[in-house]
């Protein structure tokens, strides 16, 4: 298990205070694979950090698939950048729900993905969220897994949003499908035994 979060839970004040707010990406030079959210929810923008939110399934599938070799949790930015994994979203403004996003915000998000893998050059772009990704990239065909088109230098992979509003998936689920990335990568298997 992770060590416990550094501050209490954001009030609903806090949370209403977040809307549109940014939080900072998790990036450097030559990652192996950069993760992609389609953009902040509010818990994340309250603590202003990526998938925030205890409940979120992000970190326990990132385990699931051998990512990391613990649970880490959203404050271990380094310990997830030393793994050579990295974090941005493709719009950076906070809402409650993704569906609050409007397409030209989506549009532009995948321009900036596009300048910010040109920049970093991560060998691998994982977006998490095939809709987010059809609309920044106008590919309304794509599918989940390895993509012909490439973000800047990276190979690109479309990982399911880890949302529980994403109910098709649960973490074991979530956690194989994220481990289909990481064996394409040709990423050690970091969890303990």
């Amino acid at each position: 298990m992770p060590p416990a979060p550094p501050s209490p839970r954001p009030s609903p004040s806090d949370l209403a205070a977040a809307r549109d707010r940014e939080i900072d990406d998790w990036l450097r030079p030559g990652l192996d694979v950069l993760f992609c959210g389609i953009n902040p929810g509010l818990y994340s923008a309250a603590v202003g950090l990526p998938f925030g939110n205890p409940g979120t399934r992000f970190w326990k599938a990132m385990h699931e698939a051998g990512f990391t070799e613990r649970v880490l949790g959203p404050w271990e930015r380094d310990a997830f950048l030393d793994a050579g994994l990295g974090m941005t979203n493709v719009v950076r403004r906070a809402t409650a729900r993704a569906d609050e996003l409007s397409r030209e915000e989506i549009v532009d998000g995948g321009r900036r993905l596009v300048e910010t893998a040109q920049e970093w050059e991560p060998r691998w772009v994982a977006v998490l969220g095939l809709g987010a990704y059809r609309t920044a990239f106008g590919d309304r065909r794509a599918t989940a897994g390895p993509q012909e088109r490439r973000i800047g230098p990276a190979r690109v992979w479309l990982l399911p949003n880890p949302s529980g509003l994403n109910a098709h998936h649960t973490v074991a689920t979530l956690g194989e499908t994220y481990g289909e990335l990481r064996v394409a990568a040709k990423l050690p298997d970091r969890r303990r035994s």
